[in-house]
Formats: C-alpha cells, structure tokens, sequence
C-alpha cells in the first residue's frame, strides 16, 4: 500500500542497543531495573531510549522475562494443513531450544498482515514465515531484528529464506502418469496467474512429449472447494482429461470428492496427484499420491536459520537452506 511507504518506522529495542553500544539483553536489563548491570551502562542505555524516543513493548516491560528469546511465526491460513504442519516444526524446533514462538494468522489479508508486521516488529527477538509484502515493507517493518522468509527468495541481504523445489517431484508425477498410459493430463492450479508450479509441470510434460491442451488447466481456490469446483469446470469442458495434478493436496482432495459426484473411479478412471504430501492424504479413500515436502523440515529450517541470525553463529547456506519434494505413490494414482 503507497501509505505504508511512509509512515515513520517505529523504534526497536535494538535500536537503541545499537545506539548505546550494548546487547538487547542489557537494554531489557536497565528497562527492568535489573542489578546486574553498573550504573554508567545503564545511563547510556536511558540516555539513548531518550533520545530516541524509543517506547517499550509488554516484552521489553518486563511482562516476558528479558533473557527470553522469542519468535514471530506468520502463517496465512491455519486452516490449511500444510500451514499447521510447517507450524508444528517450527514450535519442535523452538521449544528445543527453550525459545517462545508467538504465531500469527494473517487470514492471507495484506492489511492483517501489516499489522501483525507492526505489532512484532516490537515485540520478537526474529521473525518467520510467509509474507506477501516487499522487501522494502518488510526491512521498514522489522528493523533491527533477523527475518526468514519461507517460500519465497529474498532480495534483501538482511533476509534469509527456506526453499521449497519440487521441481524433480513433478517430474516424477508426470512420468509416473505417463508410464501408465495417460496423455491427456490436466492440472488444477491454485492461482489465476500460471504458479511456479504450473511452470513445473508444463515443463515436465514437455520432457516426456506430452502435449498440455490450455483448456485441461483451470484454478481455483486452494482450498477443498476450490479443487472440487475447478474440477467440476475442467469436466465439464473437457470429460476425456484421464489424469490430474493438482496444486496442493486440497485441492487434490476435492477433487477425488468431485470426481465421485460425476461417477468417476480414482484411480481406473481419472488419476489424481496432489502436492505438499500432507498426513491428510493418507485419511482419504482412496489414499493420495502426492509430490511431499517434509514440510516439519521446512519449520525447523526456518527456526534453526533465525536462531543462528539471533546468536550470530555462522548461518546456513542457501543451498542447506531447500527443502526438495519427491513423488510419494499410494492410491490414487
């Protein structure tokens, strides 16, 4: 949004650590009073909380203790289990380490998603997750604390991000499908705008000559109504499709539900692929195939990168940082 380009960015406790020459920890100290620190340190922290106008977080006020260290976990839908599944990693890795993670849901809303930017901005030791805003936004937002960006390449050097590649995964789908006889292989995506995977799987189906008719494609919500309507519109237009890869495993779920609304067989009629790999999967009938992502992985990722930002050990390189997808073949497919 052009108004948030503007506003003032809000002073951080490390600001002012910076300013005074000090850790955050000592900062948190003189603010608590804390003895453990002598008195002419503790001038210097005042001083600069002055003269910077700097105004204490519930945190830095003593209501979590100053030696806390404490993440900020922004998700976009806690209702899509691939966001709950990341979640849970990130709160395994967390909790091994004795931190405190706070999670945000965005509700996938730009504006949500401001202002939890600006309510933790304040409030953690680093920040994790899914973001839709720039690089810009979000260095303005976050100043002064470590970001890791997860599905999504940063352009900024003060940000770190976890991959995800699942290109040779639907590599192997597409083969797979293929080896089993299918030519006509739809897709449901799950944006309006062709999706990196979409990019994925035209690209396989080209390597394994396989000609993908524009019309076999439709998007929908990623979501289990999403898939079972963009289903239901790829049918309609286009009944001879005999295999499916879909999005996500939501999106792969509803249409193994749509698929029995129009007296389809899964796997003897249409097959169907998903992606993400989700246990949910596994509680359908019948059984998923789907191109999985250790998505725990992804979360402990994501928590180890910023624990080593937060410490200053040496970080994770970027190729450490890719988590790689593989064809996981149950049931329906």
């Amino acid at each position: 949004m052009s108004s948030s380009s503007t506003e003032p960015r809000r002073v951080t406790i490390h600001d002012v650590a910076r300013s005074a020459g000090v850790s955050r920890q000592t900062v948190s100290r003189a603010l608590n009073d804390k003895g453990e620190i002598d008195g002419s340190t503790k001038q210097r922290v005042l001083d600069a909380v002055r003269e910077l106008g700097y105004r204490p977080s519930r945190f830095a006020r003593g209501l979590v203790r100053p030696d806390t260290t404490t993440i900020g976990l922004v998700v976009p839908d806690l209702l899509n289990p691939f966001f709950t599944e990341v979640a849970s990693g990130a709160l395994e890795a967390a909790r091994a380490r004795g931190w405190h993670v706070v999670v945000h849901d965005t509700a996938d809303d730009p504006e949500q998603e401001l202002a939890t930017l600006r309510v933790i901005g304040t409030q953690v030791d680093a920040a994790t997750g899914y973001f839709g805003r720039s690089d810009e936004d979000l260095d303005r937002l976050t100043a002064g604390i470590p970001v890791v960006l997860i599905g999504r390449e940063p352009h900024s050097p003060r940000f770190s991000g976890v991959g995800i590649d699942g290109e040779d995964g639907v590599r192997e789908a597409v083969a797979h499908l293929v080896s089993r006889g299918h030519r006509r292989i739809g897709m449901l995506d799950g944006n309006p705008a062709p999706s990196v995977r979409r990019r994925w799987f035209l690209r396989a189906a080209a390597e394994c000559g396989v000609s993908v008719h524009p019309g076999w494609i439709a998007a929908g919500a990623q979501s289990v109504d999403g898939g079972g309507a963009a289903l239901a519109a790829l049918l309609a237009a286009h009944p001879d499709v005999t295999a499916l890869f879909a999005f996500n495993d939501v999106m792969a779920i509803g249409a193994l539900r749509e698929a029995r609304r129009f007296g389809l067989r899964v796997p003897a009629d249409l097959a169907v692929i998903g992606f993400d790999g989700l246990a949910l999967g596994t509680l359908v009938e019948p059984e998923l195939s789907s191109v999985a992502i250790d998505t725990r992985a992804v979360g402990a990722l994501a928590v180890e990168q910023a624990a080593r930002l937060v410490t200053g050990a040496a970080p994770l390189e970027p190729a450490e940082l890719i988590v790689r997808a593989r064809l996981h073949l149950r049931e329906s497919a």
